[in-house]
């Protein structure tokens, strides 16, 4: 009975799972920090055991991987090398969903030494938007034609009829980390160079997406897209982004944020969590040097951001709704950042009777050998289940789920520190996928 090691118990690791126990002889320890974590996930289902376990301690680690053949690691990025490290002294497999960080691809040689196999960026985005952008990169160039322009964007959101709020946003994670996701640079190609937006400029880059006419999407580039000329071996490539969608509205909202210092996180003493108690209003007077009454603090949003128009009404009236004129007395967190994430969390998750969807669209600027051009597409939607798994954790956790099982049966040989970036990685764990209806639609346009 093959035996797999689960780190963590995020939102993942249901349909990841689930996946596995399809085959009748799995048997999966999942292993949290906290017991009851893990015997909640185990609850309603057969052949799973739930531990404790800190990976912190890096001999109890390495003692629980030596008992199973493979360890599935969801737990945050950062402990990623010590779970190599620990599964490479004992010579089991590890499959993450994550970026290869540096840290961990240090391992590289070491994995191989071993024998063993590391697999990651297998959710969605890192994951399947690999496995369709290798596919349709493979095809054409075996058919002597050139990517000259390779257009990619991702974004987990609410469904429409749940986007009801001025971000048109929710979280179903740490809404710090998408904050500060805001705050990045960017870096992609643009007419054969490297083109530069500072982080504190990254809203102004933002345009309209056109993937279905019932969508009002808007992307922008996510951090740094220039490796992948290399990593897709497309250095033909003119102008290539991989980057985030998000509803219409959005970048202006968080523009605005922006300009009056909410996505900073120095520490502000009046914010510290042994302040006396303040209200939003004089939180927003202090930082804009001005009155608390509404009109004078709006008019000093004004003056800060240059808003106008319909756009000031919309944004003031969204501030309103967030409550920052208000006499509610904020949740102290240290900073202006992490005190408005605490707010954004109370009033931007995802009710039980509402869904999430995942929307993923790639766009290959493609030229043939006779100097004919030719654009295709690979579109993927997927939606959640109100009260059941969301779509986000589902297009995470079965790709995950998939590639551990293809490790496992032998499918998967290859050894080292890896992602999907052949096709002998790739178009196994695209079939199964699809199989269970896991899947993008390719179009010539």
């Amino acid at each position: 009975m093959p035996q797999i090691l689960l780190l963590g118990n995020g939102f993942v690791a249901g349909p990841c799972l689930d996946y596995l126990l399809k085959r009748e002889d799995n048997h999966v320890t999942i292993a949290s920090r906290k017991l009851e974590n893990s015997l909640a996930l185990c609850k309603g289902r057969v052949r799973v055991t739930g531990i404790a376990l800190d990976v912190g301690d890096a001999q109890a680690l390495e003692q629980c991987i030596g008992k199973h053949d493979i360890v599935i690691s969801l737990i945050p990025y950062t402990f990623h090398a010590q779970v190599i490290d620990a599964a490479i002294k004992q010579k089991k497999h590890v499959v993450t969903t994550s970026y290869v960080s540096p840290a961990m691809l240090q391992y590289d040689q070491q994995a191989k030494d071993a024998g063993i196999t590391v697999f990651n960026e297998i959710g969605v985005d890192p994951g399947i938007d690999h496995l369709y952008a290798i596919k349709t990169i493979d095809e054409v160039h075996q058919q002597g034609g050139k990517i000259v322009s390779f257009l990619s964007y991702c974004g987990g959101l609410p469904a429409p009829e749940d986007s009801d709020n001025p971000l048109g946003y929710k979280f179903s994670w740490s809404s710090r980390g998408v904050l500060l996701a805001l705050r990045n640079d960017a870096k992609y190609w643009k007419d054969g160079e490297i083109a530069y937006t500072p982080g504190n400029r990254l809203m102004e880059l933002a345009k309209p997406i056109h993937i279905y006419p019932g969508f009002a999407f808007v992307g922008y580039p996510n951090r740094d897209s220039t490796p992948y000329t290399t990593r897709y071996d497309i250095p033909e490539c003119k102008n290539l982004i991989r980057g985030t969608l998000r509803y219409q509205g959005f970048p202006e909202f968080i523009k605005a944020l922006v300009e009056i210092g909410f996505l900073d996180d120095t520490p502000v003493p009046h914010l510290a969590s042994t302040s006396a108690a303040i209200e939003w209003k004089n939180v927003l007077s202090k930082q804009l040097n001005t009155l608390a009454d509404e009109q004078s603090l709006i008019n000093a949003i004004v003056a800060k951001t240059g808003l106008q128009g319909d756009e000031k009404e919309r944004i003031i009236n969204g501030f309103k709704w967030l409550g920052l004129f208000s006499d509610q007395k904020v949740h102290l967190r240290g900073n202006l950042l992490d005190t408005l994430c605490a707010t954004l969390e109370e009033k931007m998750q995802y009710e039980s009777h509402e869904r999430d969807m995942v929307m993923l669209q790639h766009k290959f600027g493609i030229e043939w050998a006779n100097g004919k051009k030719e654009t295709r597409t690979s579109t993927g939607l997927w939606f959640g289940v109100p009260g059941g798994d969301s779509a986000m954790a589902t297009t995470v956790g079965v790709p995950c789920g998939i590639t551990t099982q293809l490790i496992l049966d032998g499918v998967i040989t290859k050894k080292g520190v890896l992602a999907p970036m052949t096709r002998d990685l790739v178009d196994p764990i695209m079939q199964e996928l699809e199989r269970v209806g896991i899947k993008m639609v390719e179009k010539i346009l």
